[in-house]
């Protein structure tokens, strides 16, 4: 599959994103948390019969950033999702999300059951949860971090070396994967390059739903879901925690692949091996 560009207009601004496939089951890809479109490049070439739409969420990539004083949350998401369908004219679609894209494609599934006809998470499901007694601790961690953010200045990289070479060290990436993520992650400026990625979304959010809460939502997604996961697992996502969390779903396949959080980048073809007939039908 050839992936071009694309852009659309919604609400918030103007989102880009690679899209790929003229004919087939509709289907909207959601990267993971500072990551971008490329993120599904390495997979497209293994996905026949979809047409893959795979956006900048915003603050992303080349995607516009939301106005001063707006917040990332998982409500805006889902609706710029939302939204970015509507713009496409897709009333139903399948979603294939990545980590923090799979938390927000498993809220959406459970929000619009009526509009989502397959689901695919890779590395998430759900979301992250927070114990009731951190509320007070992370609503003064999230203001405190916030006020003093403003004003920051942006790291200047002189070539994309340096990058390139911190997101192969902060995700277990190789150097090819790590590069398609950040040469669609940066924009020029004097002097270099600087991420592209809008600051805020470094910023803790106040409010987590609990475990309980997210239980309940994974136990609401009522469309036919495929979940892969990495083994071994990532810390904030470990076991017994991810197998219960997949095993609430009411129509859900669960796959275990040796790898990394990137295993969609990493092993391609043994992630479409397992999810590739399951979108496409």
């Amino acid at each position: 599959m050839t992936l071009r560009e694309f852009t659309v207009d919604i609400p918030l601004g103007r989102i880009t994103g690679l899209r790929g496939g003229d004919d087939g089951s509709r289907v909207l890809a959601l990267h993971g948390w500072l990551d971008n479109a490329a993120s599904f490049v390495p997979l497209a070439d293994h996905l026949p019969g979809v047409q893959l739409v795979a956006p900048d969420l915003p603050g992303h990539g080349r995607s516009a950033h939301l106005a001063p004083g707006a917040e990332y949350t998982s409500g805006v998401a889902v609706n710029a999702v939302l939204d970015i369908a509507d713009a496409l004219g897709w009333d139903t679609f399948s979603l294939l999300g990545h980590s923090m894209g799979a938390g927000i494609a498993s809220l959406m599934a459970a929000a619009v059951p009526q509009r989502v006809r397959r689901l695919v998470v890779i590395e998430a499901l759900g979301g992250l949860a927070e114990t009731v007694e951190r509320t007070a601790d992370r609503w003064r961690e999230a203001i405190t971090a916030a006020r003093a953010l403003p004003g920051k200045p942006l790291r200047v990289f002189a070539d994309l070396a340096a990058p390139v070479r911190a997101r192969m060290l902060a995700n277990q990436l190789s150097e090819p994967a790590a590069r398609l993520l950040v040469e669609r992650g940066v924009r020029p400026v004097d002097g270099g390059f600087v991420w592209s990625s809008d600051q805020r979304l470094t910023l803790p959010t106040p409010q987590r739903l609990d475990e309980a809460q997210l239980s309940a939502l994974v136990a609401g997604i009522t469309c036919p879901t495929t979940v892969v996961y990495a083994d071994p697992p990532q810390p904030y996502f470990p076991e017994p925690l991810r197998s219960q969390r997949a095993a609430r779903l009411p129509d859900g396949r669960l796959h275990v692949i040796a790898g990394t959080h990137h295993l969609h980048m990493e092993d391609p073809a043994g992630v479409a091996a397992v999810v590739s007939g399951f979108l496409a039908s």
